[in-house]
């Protein structure tokens, strides 16, 4: 074992950089098995689920359904953004 250890002239040989690759390929591997198979927890692909039930989420799927008009939606949006503000 020791011969494999030291390579040459009492070093270690190249094949030392083997084992912080596999390791990191290890990582990386689960990362991604957990990212892809549910660590995201209670969100969804595009954010929590609480935002889509927002006053302007629910505005923007009336408008977009044809429930209300162009000035309806501005107006009601622009009451919107002063009492709850923007948010992005």
């Amino acid at each position: 074992m020791q011969t494999l250890a030291h390579f040459g002239d009492g070093g270690p040989g190249p094949w030392i950089l083997l084992f912080p690759l596999f390791w990191a390929l290890v990582v990386g591997f689960g990362i991604t098995l957990l990212r892809r198979t549910g660590w995201r927890g209670r969100r969804g692909p595009h954010g929590p689920a609480a935002r889509d039930d927002s006053p302007l989420a629910v505005l923007g799927r009336r408008f977009a359904s044809g429930e209300i008009d162009e000035d309806e939606y501005w107006r009601r949006l622009s009451v919107l953004e002063e009492e709850f503000g923007r948010r992005g």
